[in-house]
């Protein structure tokens, strides 16, 4: 019997039925293709993404995005698991193109009411003024209409989160960058945001994210190279948790291209 297993896995039927099972369920290979989540995440970084983390997505065909099994359920997956963390980085798929991937932070789950004012995040929890007031710090949190909100609420954890100063009013820049009015998540949807949080296209433009959409989240960085192809060794079989790490308490230098991306 084993023998026979073993046969049928080196042939190219076997091999392919056994790579295709991996890309479907397990891990399916992603490159970073912009800046919009440096320095936590780079341009060039290739990474694994974890493809079972939220449930088993409806398995699609790489590069053609060809969909192999019914959406059974309506939600995009086989087999429902758990949603998304606030902080948590998602792969996901866009929204207004679902044959495009992304990758953005969830900072607002359903239920929760998110803002923005000058450039400054504010969060509301769905769990209410009792759970903000116990895991966050007094000097972060602010009363508004009788609800606590927390002020920035990740950067403390998340060090790649971060403003370009050079982005200012200027009659120039879309507004989504500087201010939002509240508004509550709806069910089984997701607030995302890149962490180069002035040039990130992202939730504050296009809306929420369905968790049908939603694909994994990152794995393991497995090879990493720069615009000038040489690779950058230090990130090679990092995770994102360790990166975070790393950066914590030092100055990051960010170089920063134009635009929304």
């Amino acid at each position: 019997m084993l023998r026979k297993l073993y046969n049928w896995s080196s042939s190219w039927t076997g091999t392919i039925v056994i790579v295709l099972t991996i890309i479907f369920f397990v891990a399916q290979a992603f490159v970073i293709p912009s800046g919009s989540m440096k320095n936590t995440l780079l341009i060039g970084d290739m990474l694994f993404v974890k493809k079972f983390s939220y449930g088993i997505p409806v398995p699609r065909i790489p590069w053609i995005e060809l969909q192999v099994l019914p959406d059974f359920k309506g939600n995009g997956h086989l087999i429902d698991g758990p949603r998304p963390k606030r902080g948590d980085i998602v792969v996901f798929r866009y929204p207004n193109n679902d044959n495009i991937h992304y990758v953005k932070r969830a900072v607002a789950l359903p239920g929760d009411i998110v803002a923005l004012k000058e450039k400054h995040l504010f969060l509301h929890p769905k769990e209410g003024n009792e759970f903000v007031r116990a895991n966050y710090p007094k000097e972060k949190i602010i009363e508004t209409g009788g609800k606590l909100f927390v002020v920035n609420p990740y950067r403390d954890e998340h060090p790649g989160i971060h403003n370009d100063p050079s982005v200012k009013r200027d009659g120039l820049q879309p507004y989504q960058l500087f201010d939002m009015m509240p508004i509550k998540i709806p069910e089984d949807e997701y607030f995302m945001m890149g962490d180069n949080r002035d040039h990130s296209n992202d939730s504050r433009f296009w809306g929420t994210v369905n968790y049908k959409y939603i694909v994994g989240k990152p794995w393991f960085i497995y090879f990493s190279w720069d615009e000038n192809k040489e690779v950058r060794w230090e990130r090679v079989f990092r995770t994102v948790e360790s990166l975070e790490e790393d950066m914590q308490g030092k100055d990051i230098e960010i170089n920063h291209e134009k635009g929304i991306y």
